[in-house]
């Protein structure tokens, strides 16, 4: 039997059901859960290939999506471990800014049974156009800890050299947000700091699950028909000191 059962939603789009896998690795330190399912679910909705995860010699996590036939498969990992306020921070080697249209790299928590609903409760950093070139690649989201109140996002342009290693944090405290991507050379790429004025309700208060995942747009090929691939070279969690 599944160890897990969780539901999954990414955007207003994108809600359908999603069943835990039983293949785990371990990568930075923390046990992570690979996502593997037969059938079409969201985000997306997206076919997910356990076999399109995985770490290699030097511990770094890989993500892909792949096409088989005429069917393409996506990527997903979550920690079951429920995490709270603190630093959330993914170095990454890929070529963000380039991706094609529909592809989505999250980095994100999301609530487990009883810490939430659908739309409640996620921070997010994406990588993602959303499936119009027009828009810009990078995203800062925070959904709130209650039902009927307004997502706050923050769509960010960049541009990086080919190959360049960046890396993505968020930290997290019972008063706000901070988001921050960095470049070569400690260059801040994009910064948002998201206080609300009444935190209680606009930013998630509970220790929440952690998930990485590479996907499609409405479930739509890549306008380029090629695969992806994202290397995650360290995620690192350091908790928040109370004031």
């Amino acid at each position: 039997m599944p160890k897990l059962f969780l539901s999954i939603f990414l955007t207003v789009l994108a809600c359908n059901a999603f069943a835990g896998s039983e293949k785990t690795l371990e990568f930075s330190g923390y046990e992570w859960t690979v996502r593997n399912e037969t059938g079409l679910s969201g985000p997306g909705p997206n076919l997910w290939d356990g076999n399109n995860v995985w770490v290699d010699d030097h511990g770094w996590l890989h993500l892909k999506i792949t096409r088989h036939g005429d069917k393409w498969y996506c990527a997903e990992v979550f920690s079951p471990r429920r995490l709270g306020f603190g630093r959330y921070q993914w170095e990454i080697i890929g070529n963000l800014d380039q991706f094609a249209p529909q592809i989505v790299l999250g980095l994100f928590n999301y609530p487990a049974p009883g810490t939430g609903t659908d739309g409640t409760n996620e921070i997010d950093i994406e990588f993602a156009r959303w499936g119009k070139s027009t828009k810009p690649p990078g995203n800062f989201s925070v959904w709130p800890a209650a039902m009927g109140l307004e997502r706050k996002t923050y769509p960010f342009d960049f541009k990086l050299d080919r190959g360049v290693s960046t890396t993505s944090s968020f930290d997290w405290s019972p008063k706000g947000v901070t988001f921050r991507m960095i470049g070569a050379g400690a260059n801040v790429i994009s910064q948002w700091d998201y206080t609300p004025a009444e935190p209680e309700k606009y930013i998630p208060q509970q220790a929440l699950p952690l998930h990485i995942n590479l996907w499609l747009c409405d479930g739509k090929p890549p306008l380029n028909n090629q695969e992806v691939e994202v290397i995650i070279t360290k995620f690192t969690f350091t908790p928040r000191v109370s004031d």
